[in-house]
């Protein structure tokens, strides 16, 4: 075929009639010969078909919905390097913009024109920087006190997210854990303080708890580490985790205190793609005031007449999600953030309450303090049951729906349950239809003669669900 003919037969070939179809994808090797872009475009396209779409998956906390104007905007900044300040100066404004929203979102005290605060990938990162800067505020006190600094700890409930596993192996600070329970199912004050000690660099409550949704009483914990910072001559500080509630509470419940109006309360790390709604990877962290930031963390860059402070683990990464929170923040506005946020906890509250009423199962708290809640099987209905939260999601995932069976944690790690994150996206009709879904699912589990693999293995294993709720709900106190 001469080079002629042959450009015609590639343009003329449809993608699925190409030889590239007819051949398996690229395991080990690159190819040897280029691939027209519309077959490899459609190639990897193709290997996502199999998963669940992101607007169906009610398992991640992450933003999986975005308005054409933001996505065509972050597009469009994709190959724009945030680490680059020198070139990208207008980014690095953005960025320290929205630190100063988001650190007056929290009620900040700091009078500075940019506040201490710094971008992240994520809130794992942006919790990172908030326990290393704790970590080297309490190291540098040592020292300067002649004191050992060689055994720093930080206390935390069991319902903490892996980044703060990963934080204490990292830098080699001890985790202490204290267990949630079913009468204790947020972190209590009391028994954090008892695994206090001079060695103690702070101490994470989280606002919004990843494996219930319920939120740790921060107000309640700063009243009772004054007392004990007090009594024993300690400067204990807290970090708040609010990752989920960092974007809920200062539309929702504006007055509640939780944040830098409290003594106690140092910094604040958020995840930007949750609830601040833009598409992954984005995260902050904020200090109450510069003086609570280490000067070995921060590097500064006096450009276009502002001192901008850069401080994070990671260097290259795309301008994108800048643009997207700053874009969102100007779009949105708060009152257009509270009515996203309403919609999402009101349609949350909606399904609490149909899920409540369905006859296998019990929600785990009675309140939605955030757009997520658990629920679990009732004992006397799991007793005779012949399938189990397992089957169920399975059943769901062939909708299309992703709603994630689980274990709770340690001391709870008998106790399985179902989780809904709602999140902008999720409407009240998609919100019937997969309620609908579940009903049809439960309805074809009860036709079951023989109970399921699943279920088999867990009465084998765990012994569970029939004897692992006694108690009729978890009763969560209205602020």
């Amino acid at each position: 075929m001469n080079n002629s003919n042959k450009q015609r037969a590639d343009i003329e070939t449809p993608v699925y009639g190409s030889q590239k179809m007819r051949t398996s994808a690229p395991t080990e090797k690159i190819p040897m010969q280029p691939t027209a872009p519309e077959i490899a475009y459609q190639m990897v396209k193709d290997e996502t078909f199999p998963q669940t779409q992101p607007r169906l998956n009610l398992a991640t906390f992450v933003t999986t919905y975005m308005d054409d104007y933001a996505t065509k905007l972050m597009n469009e900044s994709i190959d724009v390097n945030y680490i680059d300040e020198t070139e990208y100066p207008r980014v690095a404004v953005m960025a320290a913009r929205c630190v100063n929203i988001m650190a007056n979102l929290w009620n900040s005290p700091e009078q500075a024109q940019w506040k201490a605060g710094a971008l992240a990938i994520g809130s794992s990162e942006a919790c990172m920087l908030g326990g290393v800067a704790a970590w080297l505020r309490w190291r540098a006190k040592r020292k300067a006190q002649g004191k050992p600094y060689d055994k720093p700890n930080f206390v935390i409930s069991t319902g903490f997210q892996v980044v703060w596993e990963k934080f204490g192996q990292l830098w080699q600070i001890e985790m202490r854990t204290v267990p949630l329970s079913l009468e204790k199912t947020t972190l209590d004050p009391k028994d954090a303080l008892a695994m206090c000690d001079e060695n103690t660099i702070c101490i994470v409550p989280i606002q919004g708890v990843t494996w219930t949704g319920l939120n740790d009483d921060v107000e309640a914990l700063d009243k009772a580490l004054d007392e004990y910072n007090a009594k024993t001559g300690y400067d204990i500080p807290i970090h708040v985790d609010a990752a989920t509630g960092g974007y809920i509470l200062p539309f929702l419940e504006p007055e509640k205190k939780w944040d830098f109006r409290l003594k106690w309360v140092l910094s604040i790390s958020t995840s930007g793609h949750k609830f601040g709604l833009v598409y992954p990877g984005l995260g902050w962290v904020v200090w109450k005031d510069k003086k609570y930031l280490p000067d070995e963390m921060a590097f500064s860059v006096n450009y276009l007449g502002a001192n901008i402070t850069q401080v994070g683990l990671n260097f290259s990464r795309p301008a994108a999600q800048i643009l997207g929170q700053y874009y969102q923040f100007i779009r949105l506005g708060f009152e257009g953030y509270k009515e996203v946020q309403t919609n999402s906890m009101e349609i949350a509250r909606y399904a609490h309450e149909q899920i409540g009423k369905m006859k296998p199962f019990v929600n785990y708290s009675n309140d939605v303090v955030n757009p997520l809640f658990i629920w679990y099987m009732k004992p006397e209905y799991a007793k005779t049951a012949k399938w189990t939260l397992y089957d169920l999601q399975a059943a769901l995932q062939q909708s299309g729906w992703m709603v994630p069976a689980y274990t709770l944690p340690e001391k709870l790690d008998n106790y399985v349950v179902m989780r809904i994150v709602f999140r902008q996206g999720m409407s009240r009709d998609m919100t019937d239809m997969l309620l609908t879904d579940m009903q049809n699912a439960i309805n074809e589990f009860e036709k079951l003669e023989y109970p399921t693999q699943t279920r088999i293995a867990q009465d084998k294993n765990q012994k569970v669900v029939g004897k692992v709720f006694t108690h009729t709900h978890v009763k969560t106190a209205k602020k």
